[in-house]
């Protein structure tokens, strides 16, 4: 669809509505009713349906390009997995510290703890933008002071649940962690 600078628009996938202020190749810079600018690629947005602009929208589109776009869209079969891989974590972080530091020589235990903490919270953001379902932070079993602040970091996020990790394979000192995708963080 050909879209101009002051077209009224929607976002398919989103409840966004705005004009169109500036076009860059497939980049559509709008405006919304806030004011904020948000880039867009063409196949994201629609005109907004309105009298004239509605009966444009359906005339003016090129038929052809609508049924090679629903024709290439073959829904391809997923490879089939085993039932003990399809619920094995992907994804492991070791949150000891020689694995995360050369030398403790100078660090307090409040800096080691700080440094364990922010390589797990990097690590789970990474996982919920790479969409990765299950982490497992491997923390060891010592007094608990890392796991007891790895589960106050856990619960601050709405779309994560917790809970140990498989004790066959690591023991009492690891918890995995389940990332729910149609959870906003």
């Amino acid at each position: 669809m050909k879209f101009k600078v002051g077209d009224s628009v929607e976002t398919l996938d989103d409840d966004i509505f705005g004009v169109i202020t500036k076009i860059l190749g497939n980049q559509i810079t709008v405006e919304d009713n806030d004011g904020f600018e948000l880039q867009f690629e063409a196949h994201e947005l629609m005109l907004m349906a309105s009298g004239d602009s509605l009966e444009d929208a359906v005339y003016n589109t090129d038929i052809e390009a609508v049924k090679k776009e629903k024709a290439s869209k073959k829904r391809q079969s997923a490879p089939a997995v085993k039932p003990k891989e399809r619920n094995a974590p992907k994804f492991e972080v070791d949150l000891h510290i020689h694995h995360l530091t050369k030398s403790v020589r100078g660090m307090t235990n409040y800096d080691m703890l700080n440094l364990q903490l922010d390589t797990a919270r990097g690590q789970l953001e990474f996982a919920i933008r790479k969409r990765i379902p299950k982490v497992v932070f491997i923390h060891g079993v010592g007094e608990g002071v890392l796991r007891q602040e790895l589960e106050t970091l856990f619960g601050r996020y709405n779309n994560v649940v917790f809970y140990d990790a498989d004790y066959k394979t690591y023991g009492l000192g690891a918890t995995e962690v389940k990332i729910l995708q149609n959870v906003a963080p």
